[in-house]
């Protein structure tokens, strides 16, 4: 089969390009070519790279058919954020490929009602990314049941791995706060530190999009969600991450509107925009119909993570 994805050199694709080599796939790798996998693996080596910028060529009209001219058999498209570019890649590739797996997140159900949530569960979602990924899926799946387009869709949660700076206890992604807990100083968290984030491993979402291309039949026309098996609560994770220094976590609690005070504007929003989501989604349906089994939790997948930043000085324990 021979595979093109969009953005394989990024944190998902580092992982799921081996993977699809693996499988004994023809892999293309479609970026800015600007930077190297995360991580090295000599498999890269059978790769073939096109160069190609999607906003330029989106711009002209031309990034959909440039797709098409790769001759592929499924298309995995890492890297689309708005419907109208989801929809010109849709519009070249219909009636030309066997399988188009796009990659959403769990922001497209905003706020929960039930936890963990399903991937049926109403769709609540607020803000442009959330909003727009939403659409996004609405399209793709309406396509598959009604005119055949042959979509998957898969929805990772905060994506962590060596590389990549994990959300951290406090909701944002400044490295500092590991740091803090790693020393046992104290740490101020946001209300009463029980909103939720859910963590996956970027090798688990690499293992979710092989699992729906090689369970084709249960993966076409569906949405499912890649995370690890369960989400942690703020003070949960703090408490956890203390624990692996050796000692208890100093922490206290303010109100949202009086904690975002005490941390910049950016950490402030970032941690907003976390626990006004507070995800906690499940991973049954994956589990069932795709055999979905991730390997790591959310704190191994952290733990991993924080290992890296403190070989990298970023840490500071």
């Amino acid at each position: 089969m021979r595979v093109v994805v969009i953005g394989g050199t990024g944190h998902i694709g580092t992982h799921l390009v081996p993977r699809l080599l693996t499988l004994g796939c023809d892999v293309v790798n479609v970026s800015r070519q600007q930077r190297e996998p995360y991580q090295p693996s000599g498999l890269w080596k059978a790769v073939e790279q096109v160069n190609l910028d999607r906003a330029q060529a989106e711009a002209a009209g031309e990034f959909g058919r440039a797709i098409l001219a790769l001759r592929p058999d499924a298309v995995i498209d890492l890297i689309c954020f708005t419907p109208d570019s989801n929809r010109q890649l849709v519009d070249a590739l219909r009636g030309h490929i066997q399988h188009f797996l796009h990659c959403g997140t769990i922001w497209v159900h905003g706020p929960s009602v039930e936890v963990p949530t399903q991937e049926h569960a109403a769709r609540r979602p607020f803000g442009t990314y959330g909003v727009d990924k939403a659409t996004i899926e609405r399209e793709l799946l309406a396509e598959a049941r009604q005119s055949g387009f042959p979509a998957t869709v898969l929805h990772p949660g905060h994506i962590v791995g060596v590389g990549w700076t994990p959300l951290n206890p406090a909701g944002h992604f400044n490295p500092a706060v590991f740091t803090q807990l790693a020393q046992g100083q104290p740490l101020t968290l946001p209300n009463f530190g029980l909103e939720t984030v859910h963590h996956v491993h970027a090798d688990d979402v690499a293992q979710g999009f092989e699992r729906a291309l090689t369970h084709w039949r249960a993966a076409v026309g569906e949405a499912f969600h890649v995370v690890s098996p369960a989400a942690l609560t703020l003070r949960g994770y703090a408490e956890a991450v203390s624990g692996w220094f050796g000692h208890d976590a100093d922490l206290s609690y303010a109100p949202y509107d009086q904690w975002r005070a005490t941390v910049s504007a950016e950490d402030a929003g970032a941690t907003w925009e976390h626990i006004a989501r507070s995800p906690s989604v499940s991973i049954e349906k994956a589990r069932s119909a795709l055999g979905y089994a991730p390997r790591y939790s959310s704190l191994e997948a952290v733990h991993e993570s924080l290992d890296a930043l403190i070989a990298a000085g970023v840490v500071t324990p």
